[in-house]
């Protein structure tokens, strides 16, 4: 039997929606939904950590009007949209979550938490003087939702807090990119928040890491391919820079990659979004969604 729609969750656990919904579970684990169960589907939201297996699907949904993810970025999934149909991303969904991985980043680099979690493998008490946030200038480079999120969580750790968005937003104190080469040589922290678009690709490239101030902290919490591995890692080598990285360019990182090697590094594997944050947030998101096309109306997040 067919649906009208493919959701990652049964009606019951997203809650708030009618007890009669036309919809089709599938999470992306088991096998696919037949073509006949697919015919009449309208809209699908792609689960989430799923992409590869469900982004075939769209091309196997001739009724299909809306495709919504559980993710802010989608550069992976709008080559894949059929002409004509409304792809929605999940803009506020992981704010929080960002957000909240980025200020660690920035305070377990800082702070030698990585340098400290080794001392602590070989037993050794080791006191040391590491850099505080406290005094420190910190850049937000893509200052939408989740760099909201973020400037409100590092209020409180007495740091000057600089915006830049694509374009100027004076209201809000946000600087435009134009103005990106002049505000660079004077961030300890510059925080990576923008999208991957064929103009952001490379964005940070040998000349904008030549252009911060040595001993900065670079923290990608964005796109790997916004940043060029070989320009950083050439950074990383001479000392010059430090990085925290949540995403890499390749990504996953392959075990032999130089990053993981490089000194003033440290990584983790892509894990901005997922947290205990994620699954009300996706509910709700789902919720309203699936209610604005119930009532006929245009959906959020529009991209």
């Amino acid at each position: 039997m067919s649906a009208r729609y493919l959701l990652p969750y049964a009606p019951d656990a997203i809650g708030g929606l009618p007890a009669d919904l036309d919809v089709l579970v599938w999470d992306g684990d088991g096998p696919r939904p037949s073509a006949a169960e697919l015919r009449d589907v309208e809209f699908f939201c792609l689960p989430y950590f799923r992409h590869p297996v469900a982004l075939p699907l769209l091309a196997e949904l001739p009724a299909l009007r809306v495709v919504q993810t559980l993710t802010a970025g989608m550069d992976d999934v709008l080559p894949h949209v059929p002409a004509g149909v409304t792809a929605c991303n999940a803009r506020g969904l992981h704010d929080a979550s960002t957000a909240e991985l980025a200020v660690a980043l920035i305070l377990a680099s800082l702070r030698g938490i990585p340098h400290f979690t080794r001392l602590q493998d070989r037993g050794r008490w080791q006191q040391e003087f590491h850099e505080s946030l406290a005094d420190k200038t910190v850049l937000i480079l893509g200052y939408g939702s989740i760099g909201r999120a973020l400037a409100a969580r590092l209020q409180p750790f007495e740091c000057d807090v600089v915006r830049v968005a694509r374009r100027a937003r004076p209201e809000e104190e946000v600087h435009g990119a134009q103005e990106l080469a002049g505000l660079l040589p004077s961030a300890d922290v510059v925080v990576l928040l923008t999208p991957l678009t064929p103009e952001s690709r490379h964005l940070v490239d040998a000349g904008f890491l030549s252009r911060m101030k040595d001993g900065a902290l670079l923290v990608n919490v964005a796109r790997g391919p916004v940043v060029d591995t070989e320009a950083l890692l050439k950074e990383l080598t001479d000392g010059r820079l430090r990085a925290a990285l949540d995403v890499t360019d390749p990504e996953p990182l392959p075990p032999d990659h130089p990053l993981w090697q490089a000194p003033g590094v440290l990584i983790t594997p892509h894990v901005g979004g997922p947290s205990s944050a994620f699954l009300p947030r996706a509910r709700r998101l789902l919720r309203e969604q699936v209610l604005r096309y119930e009532r006929g109306e245009a959906p959020a997040n529009v991209v």
